[in-house]
C-alpha cells in the first residue's frame, strides 16, 4: 500500500505541535507523543487509486486501518459548517483545517484547487539568507533573515527573532557554518521604502551581518503581512527538511 499521511507531535492539550516534532531531536525531546495520521489512499495490492474518487479512497482507508494500533490514527471527515468549524479551531488554539472537494481525485505535485486550507493562524515556509550578530545577553545569533523566491530571485520577507531557546540557538548556529557565504543572497537588500531603510537594514549593519547559502527552510508564523511586504510579530516554529528551497513562495 501507498499512504498519505502526516507524523505529528502533539502537546499536553493534544494539539499538534511543530516546534514539538523538530525538538524531539534535541535532548528530552521524545517525551512528547508521535502519531501517523493517514488521510488518503493511493495504491493498494498493486492497484493505483489515484483517479479514484475521494470518498471511495477514504472508505478503503478505513477498512485497511480498522486493525491499525499506535502510532497510526485514520483521519475521518469532520464534516460541519466551515465557519463553526474554524470558530471551535480558534478556541482550541490549532492552526487551521484542510478542506477537499468531494468525488475528487488525488493529483500529485499540483495545486488544482480541489484542496484548500483554512487557516486561523498565518504560517508558511521560509528560506534562511542569513542572521544577524547577537546582541545583550543572547549568545550565537539575534534574528534569522529570511526570504521567498519569486521568479528566482530571492525577496526580503523579515527577521524573526523570537522562537528559540539556547540549545536551539547553539544548533542553528552550528549548522549556518557549513553554508557560510561572504554575499547577501538577497536580491532586493538593502533597500529603501518610504525614505527608510527596509526593516533598518542600512549597508553598515548589512556589513555585520553573517550570510549563508539560501539552502535552509524553516517554518514561520506571524501576525500578517504588512502593507510593504514584510512579516509582522514572526515566530520561529522549526527546520523543514522535506521542503525545497527553490520551492518555496509567498503564500496568501
Amino acid at each position: 500500500c501507498v499512504i498519505d499521511g502526516e507524523v505529528v507531535a502533539l502537546d499536553k492539550q493534544g494539539r499538534s505541535s511543530f516546534q514539538l516534532l523538530q525538538g524531539r531531536e534535541m535532548p528530552g525531546g521524545k517525551e512528547h507523543p508521535v502519531h501517523f495520521y493517514v488521510f488518503d489512499l493511493l495504491q493498494a495490492s498493486g492497484h493505483l487509486l489515484l483517479n479514484q474518487r475521494l470518498e471511495k479512497r477514504k472508505d478503503w482507508l478505513q477498512q485497511l486501518c480498522r486493525e491499525a494500533k499506535e502510532p497510526v490514527r485514520y483521519s475521518g471527515e469532520i464534516g460541519s459548517d466551515p465557519a463553526k468549524l474554524l470558530s471551535e479551531v480558534k478556541r482550541r488554539g490549532l492552526e487551521g483545517i484542510i478542506g477537499k472537494l468531494r468525488g475528487s481525485v488525488y493529483e500529485p505535485a499540483r495545486r488544482s484547487g480541489a484542496w484548500i486550507k483554512l487557516k486561523v493562524s498565518n504560517e508558511q515556509e521560509f528560506v534562511i539568507g542569513g542572521y544577524t550578530p547577537p546582541a545583550g545577553a543572547r549568545n550565537y545569533f539575534g534574528a534569522l533573515l529570511v526570504g521567498y523566491y519569486e521568479n528566482d530571485r530571492l525577496l526580503f520577507a523579515g527577521k524573526v527573532g523570537t522562537g528559540f531557546n539556547t540549545k536551539l540557538l547553539a544548533a542553528l548556529h552550528k549548522q549556518f557554518q557549513g553554508e557560510r557565504r561572504d554575499d547577501c543572497p538577497f536580491a532586493d537588500l538593502p533597500s529603501k521604502q518610504g525614505g527608510a531603510w527596509v526593516q533598518g537594514i542600512t549597508p553598515a549593519i548589512m556589513r555585520r551581518c553573517h550570510w549563508i547559502n539560501p539552502v535552509l527552510v524553516c517554518q514561520v508564523k506571524f501576525a500578517e503581512w504588512t502593507r510593504d511586504g514584510k512579516l509582522r510579530q514572526p515566530v520561529f516554529l522549526g527546520l523543514r527538511s522535506d521542503k525545497a528551497a527553490h520551492d518555496v513562495v509567498r503564500e496568501g
